[in-house]
């Protein structure tokens, strides 16, 4: 028989060697399964899904956005490095209202990385709800002022909302008050009401749902008071007349003279009387006192039982010496 090379048979060997050696151990990269969202408001939901370790210690994270480019995502978590099939969930916030938005859960560890399929959810339409204010708020008699909100929710933009008022003493129900106005891309309105006569309750509602309402803004009107003295350079014990108009027209209304104290903060009342008749569309006082100090004072005209807050007039300056 003939001999075989050796270099026949140093090639036997190593096919040899190869074909008995062990198979190298597969990769054991993690899966990913998607699962549905739940608890979905109009501002965040819980995504789920499912994660198998296959044996490699993983984490998890899920991304989500209103495209399948995603853009945002959770924080890591990890699953350990079992090789059984755990649930996967992470609530994210912050959502849009009436939006749709796609997610996946991702899975990896040191040997790979797997993504779950894409998965969609949509968050509910918010519903349309009133805010108002009014500004400035309290009036003196005869201001102006402006009623300014908001509609928030789904479809706020280019809606008709109407403003309504109802007068001290609340008792005739809530009336229309001019045209209604349109709300801007944001929602936003105003109302600008030129004279208030007296405290007077305002609110809107939403035209073609009239149901939708606002609170209730209560916008305060002040008494207006004029003051006078007769002298404001007088000599320690001599007497002064304050006397001036109110306007509305309201009589027997009491009245204070006051001095702000000498911590510059408190006024005291050092004297009082009451309004009288004056002409069409005002009340007038007077007042004489004994002005022992020089300093800062006041007429204080109280409330008219509801139709008008009190209010002050005009701080007067008295300087006194020997």
């Amino acid at each position: 028989m003939r001999a075989i090379p050796r270099s026949a048979l140093a090639a036997i060997a190593a096919i040899g060697l190869v074909m008995v050696a062990p198979a190298a151990a597969s990769a054991a990269a993690p899966t990913a399964t998607t699962l549905g969202a739940a608890q979905i408001t109009i501002t965040s939901a819980t995504l789920t899904g499912n994660v198998n370790p296959n044996g490699v210690a993983t984490t998890y994270y899920f991304q989500y956005g209103t495209t399948t480019a995603y853009g945002a995502r959770t924080p890591s978590t990890g699953v350990g490095k079992g090789t059984a099939t755990v649930a996967a969930a992470a609530q994210v916030t912050g959502l849009a209202p009436n939006t749709r938005y796609h997610y996946r859960v991702i899975a990896h560890n040191a040997d790979g990385t797997d993504a779950g399929a894409d998965r969609t959810f949509k968050t509910p339409r918010q519903p349309l709800g009133l805010a108002l204010n009014a500004s400035p708020n309290p009036i003196v008699f005869g201001g102006a002022t402006t009623l300014s909100g908001n509609l928030s929710g789904t479809g706020n933009a280019g809606k008709a909302v109407q403003l309504q008022q109802n007068a001290f003493p609340f008792t005739s129900g809530f009336a229309n008050v001019g045209n209604a106005q349109i709300t801007d891309a944001q929602g936003n309105f105003a109302f600008t009401v030129l004279t208030v006569p007296l405290t007077t309750q305002y609110r809107v509602l939403v035209a073609s749902s009239p149901s939708i309402v606002s609170p209730i803004a209560t916008v305060s009107v002040e008494v207006l008071v004029r003051t006078s003295v007769t002298h404001r350079h007088v000599r320690r014990g001599r007497k002064v007349r304050f006397s001036g108009t109110v306007r509305p027209a309201a009589t027997n209304v009491p009245l204070a003279i006051q001095k702000l104290a000498s911590n510059h903060r408190t006024w005291v009342t050092i004297s009082g009387s009451i309004t009288r008749p004056g002409g069409q569309g005002f009340a007038v006082y007077g007042k004489t006192i004994r002005v022992k100090r020089g300093g800062s004072y006041r007429v204080y005209v109280g409330g008219t039982g509801g139709p008008f807050a009190p209010n002050a007039g005009r701080t007067i300056r008295i300087h006194t010496f020997r």
